[in-house]
């Protein structure tokens, strides 16, 4: 079995070392991560300039560009075949809710699922432990899962996993994705020509958490994984748009 790893906090994170360690047990692996951190990198290609790839010390490749761009390189250009799987992270941070919208974990995911690959995102809910092994391990119980019983067609799977150990986690359980309350206010500051620069500010805090919520699953101590998928479109507001513009011109 063949699997590639990717991220979005850069090729040096812990969190990817520790997942390469863990996978390294079980499968061939190749690492095509971002040459810096790339959070909220979202599914973005780059097409304004050529990317570079380059191999450091300990074999990993790393590319001047975003997560989505390493997975695409990977499997369009460096591989010699499809790998079997990709898997993205370990994040250093959740990635529940609204989360995946903006995720460079979830689009280096994403983007092995566009490709027809399996592919899951797992992502550390960190609370001071860094317990990079814990998530580690819910990855091989995965890969074990899809190697004994495959879904038998490509998914996505974001999975979030809680900052303790592996003994101590209660479970997996199946969720949806909860929702935040809008973001925090930007954050002015001013740099030194006397400018006004904006941070953009910390995600809202979580309004949509209740039982069957990834939100819930991990304040609970289970492990949540939440199957996502790619087509956008609203199937409930299909009739109303019609309706709307069977009204005619304004």
């Amino acid at each position: 079995m063949h699997i590639l790893l990717s991220n979005d906090d850069g090729y040096f994170a812990p969190g990817i070392v520790a997942l390469f360690e863990a996978v390294s047990k079980v499968a061939k692996v190749t690492v095509v991560a971002p040459d810096a951190e790339r959070s909220g990198a979202s599914n973005s290609l780059t097409l304004d300039r050529p990317l570079t790839v380059r191999r450091a010390h300990n074999d990993f490749y790393y590319v001047n560009g975003t997560p989505t761009d390493c997975v695409h390189l990977a499997v369009t250009g460096i591989l010699d075949s499809l790998p079997d799987m990709v898997i993205s992270g370990i994040n250093h941070g959740a990635n529940m809710g609204d989360d995946t919208v903006y995720s460079g974990t979830v689009a280096a995911a994403t983007e092995g699922f566009l490709l027809g690959i399996p592919s899951i995102a797992v992502s550390l809910a960190v609370n001071g432990g860094l317990n990079y092994a814990t998530a580690g391990q819910l990855v091989l119980d995965l890969i074990a899962r899809h190697q004994s019983q495959p879904l038998g067609k490509p998914y996505l799977l974001n999975l979030n996993v809680p900052d303790c150990n592996y003994a101590e986690v209660k479970g997996l359980q199946v969720t949806r994705l909860g929702k935040r309350h809008k973001a925090e206010p930007v954050i002015p500051a001013t740099n030194p020509r006397g400018e006004t620069v904006y941070w953009v500010g910390p995600a809202g805090s979580a309004q949509d958490a209740g039982e069957g919520t990834d939100f819930f699953a991990v304040k609970h101590g289970y492990a949540a994984i939440t199957p996502l998928q790619m087509d956008l479109t609203s199937y409930a507001q299909l009739d109303d748009v019609r309706a709307w513009m069977d009204k005619g011109a304004v």
